[in-house]
């Protein structure tokens, strides 16, 4: 009976000791191990996320890449369950698709929103928000526009039963795709609407086969082709600003983190973000390389990591 007890103690006591290690290890960002940076599943992501990787690597904090793991509701679990410590999110995409609030156009009070609500819902912490916007938006040619004097969303509605549109098959029933577009700027009907995957878009823009686009602010493909993005002049879409979401244990554990990414943000302009994903989605290269260079040449990897 002695050693029976005892060979059941020594287990228990080896039980304990793995669901420590086991505990230890699925927490390790929130405790100084390796800060985990998540991103969702396409470019613009893969090049933030690569970005703040390599900007806390390069201030000597361990890092763990845990990028392309889906769409938002994944990206959020992530965050929310310690997969992940942080990852790059819009300011729009937080208020409507995560805190499911009405939409709202102005910049800063979106922010305030959602970094008030996902203290208090979440205890995440969004940092400073980068001035780049990719938001939804419309797009045409420079010729496009010209021929037919559109400027504005306005203008695109006055015309739109002269005009064939592309766009994504969700832009037919999000709420700040057609049916917002009606509701915020009157009623009114495309001559023709082409529902297309992505990837298509612009290549059928370009080849003539529709006249507008459904667009997103830091697109590769509007400096590119140098495209004219149609005012919003009735204020629909709300702003997409993008921002590093961070769990509150992690920035406890490593409270240079905060100002690591803030330096990083002012650097993230439309301009910049368009040029960076085209280099990705134009001329395919690797969104490591692409976030490397750029980092470099901004002055963010002093250290040569």
């Amino acid at each position: 009976m002695g050693p029976r007890r005892l060979f059941v103690l020594l287990l228990l006591s080896l039980l304990t000791v793995f669901t420590v290690i086991a505990c230890n290890g699925s927490e390790t960002g929130s405790t100084g191990g390796a800060i985990k940076v998540g991103s969702k599943d396409f470019t613009e992501q893969f090049i933030l996320g690569e970005m703040y990787a390599l900007v806390l690597e390069n201030e000597g904090l361990p890092v763990e890449r845990k990028l392309n793991l889906g769409g938002t509701p994944v990206a959020q679990k992530s965050l929310e369950s310690g997969e992940i410590d942080v990852y790059p999110e819009y300011t729009g995409t937080g208020l409507l698709t995560v805190l499911k609030l009405p939409a709202n156009s102005n910049q800063q009070q979106v922010y305030q929103t959602v970094a008030a609500a996902y203290k208090q819902k979440f205890n995440l912490v969004w940092l400073e928000p980068a001035p780049m916007n990719n938001t939804q938006a419309l797009a045409m040619t420079q010729s496009g526009a010209k021929k037919y004097g559109i400027q504005t969303i306005s203008d695109l509605v006055a015309k739109a039963s002269q005009l064939t549109m592309i766009g994504t098959p969700e832009f037919e029933a999000r709420e700040d795709g057609l049916p917002g577009l009606k509701k915020v700027y009157g009623d009114f009907k495309f001559k023709k609407y082409i529902p297309a995957d992505p990837g298509l878009r612009y290549k059928t823009l370009q080849d003539g086969q529709a006249d507008v686009v459904e667009a997103f602010g830091t697109d590769g493909e509007i400096g590119a082709f140098k495209l004219v993005v149609l005012k919003d002049d009735q204020g629909l879409f709300p702003p997409y600003q993008v921002a590093p979401v961070v769990r509150q244990e992690t920035l406890d554990a490593n409270p240079k983190v905060r100002e690591i990414l803030n330096t990083l943000a002012p650097k993230l302009t439309d301009g910049t973000m368009r040029r960076l994903n085209y280099e990705v989605s134009g001329n395919q290269r690797e969104p490591a390389e692409v976030a490397k260079e750029f980092l470099t040449q901004a002055g963010l990897l002093k250290n040569n990591s």
